[in-house]
């Protein structure tokens, strides 16, 4: 499965929409496009998982690029996960004591901006 990535703004978030696979062979895509949209200003970042199918250890490992990125510039980064197979991985792997998890876009925006808890 392809790995398809689109982006638009919300207030002052940059959403990233992920969907497909997000493995060690699509995963550079993914760093690209997060670096891209650090390098462009983009401070509040939300990454949209809702459609994506499979996320291994290299993906893993992009979004906390991201995160660590993110931080150095006094930047947000949230991420919209609500399926119960993505969430196990975070649970897993004790990721989600790293990300702020939220069940959508609207959660994930509006907690930024108020400093509110993570919902997922």
């Amino acid at each position: 499965m392809e790995l398809s990535l689109s982006t638009y703004d919300s207030g002052d978030h940059t959403v990233l929409e992920v969907g497909g696979e997000v493995d060690v062979y699509t995963a550079p895509r993914l760093r690209e496009k997060l670096v891209e949209l650090v390098e462009a200003g983009a401070r509040h970042v939300v990454v949209d998982l809702s459609r994506v199918e499979f996320l291994d250890s290299t993906g893993l490992g992009v979004l906390v690029g991201a995160l660590k990125r993110l931080r150095a510039v006094n930047g947000t980064f949230g991420l919209v996960c609500a399926h119960e197979r993505l969430l196990k991985i975070f649970r897993i792997t004790a990721l989600d004591r790293v990300f702020s998890l939220y069940d959508s876009v609207a959660a994930a925006t509006a907690a930024a901006s108020s400093d509110a808890e993570p919902t997922a």
